[in-house]
């Protein structure tokens, strides 16, 4: 998914009495952009200022804001806090920092809300098919049905007085891979609008995208939607403004095995690939909501993802599923 602009040239202020302006404010607007690799993506920020100098220190302050966060809670480091807490929590309580044990709280929440389509333990079933590192295989059904047992909500024992969490037994594992993208988005946007920042397009990946306000000259920021099936065409354009826009759907973890596409996003219930669904599309008031949610609904389906649409007011979710006649159609 990409986002793209019709208008890329600098736009100057409107033209009113010199009086009720200040020199910074009849400065043109400027057009600056950061990337940076984080998260296991790239995290990029296009984005309109006064100050071209100071819009390009917000930026790179934002991206050390994905960096910090990629720190907390990333379970491929080692010394992260959340890969801390997988290793010693079957012993015993472990103390969580506020900010990492509120982001379990939230996602515990998720999981409710979706009967347990959305699951943060998932983990170990991710490494039983290869998917954690990129290596996908069909494991033997013995060592699925272990793996199964170390799945679920119900193997986390939280402490809210005191922060502290601890898994019933070993092998239980959490993985914030499905929200946590998301939620740097979310961080990077509150840090952009305290900087006074009012039009920017934030991207992780292009699998969570948040606009804030819309470009010089335009009602919304156009995102251009990826088609499930030919990668590298255009399946529809978002308008967006002031909301994010999740995807989920397939990627390059994806592997073929047995003349059989399996595809990574797990259905918890039954440990196996999501079949039948190539892309759902959420948009939401926050990348949080709408990282977890596109994740529930690509396994729920368009039935049951429609009751679940239902818990979160004014929020959409476009369902891209594969069509008999050939292609892809859209619920």
């Amino acid at each position: 998914m990409t986002a793209r602009l019709a208008l890329d040239s600098i736009v100057g202020a409107i033209l009113l009495p010199l009086s009720i302006f200040t020199t910074a404010e009849r400065a043109p607007l400027v057009r600056v952009e950061a990337s940076r690799m984080s998260m296991g993506c790239l995290y990029a920020i296009e984005a309109y200022g006064r100050d071209a100098t100071e819009l390009a220190r917000t930026l790179e302050d934002a991206l050390d804001e994905v960096d910090r966060l990629d720190r907390l809670m990333s379970h491929y480091k080692r010394d992260s806090p959340l890969s801390l807490l997988n290793r010693e929590a079957a012993a015993g309580p472990v103390a969580v920092e506020p900010e990492l044990f509120d982001l379990i709280v939230e996602s515990l929440r998720y999981s409710a809300d979706a009967d347990g389509a959305f699951d943060i333990t998932v983990g170990p079933l991710m490494k039983a098919w290869g998917f954690f590192r990129g290596d996908g295989r069909v494991p033997p059904d013995r060592e699925l049905a272990r793996v199964r047992g170390l799945v679920g909500p119900r193997h986390l024992i939280l402490d809210r007085q005191q922060r502290t969490i601890r898994f019933d037994r070993p092998g239980v594992e959490i993985d914030l891979g499905g929200i946590g993208k998301g939620y740097a988005v979310d961080r990077v946007v509150a840090l952009l609008r305290r900087r006074g920042v009012s039009a920017a397009l934030v991207s992780a990946g292009g699998s969570t995208v948040f606009a804030l306000g819309a470009p010089p000259g335009h009602k919304a920021w156009d995102v251009d939607i990826q088609d499930p099936i030919e990668g590298r065409a255009v399946a529809f354009t978002v308008p967006l403004t002031d909301r994010a826009l999740s995807v989920a759907g397939r990627s390059d973890k994806s592997f073929v095995g047995g003349r059989v596409r399996y595809d990574h996003i797990l259905d918890p219930a039954t440990g196996m690939p999501v079949r039948g669904m190539l892309s759902v599309i959420v948009l939401a008031g926050t990348g949080t909501t709408g990282d977890a949610l596109d994740t529930a609904l690509f396994v729920l389906g368009v039935e049951r993802g429609r009751a679940l649409l239902a818990k979160y007011a004014g929020t959409e979710a476009h369902f891209l599923v594969p069509d008999p006649l050939g292609g892809w159609r859209v619920h």
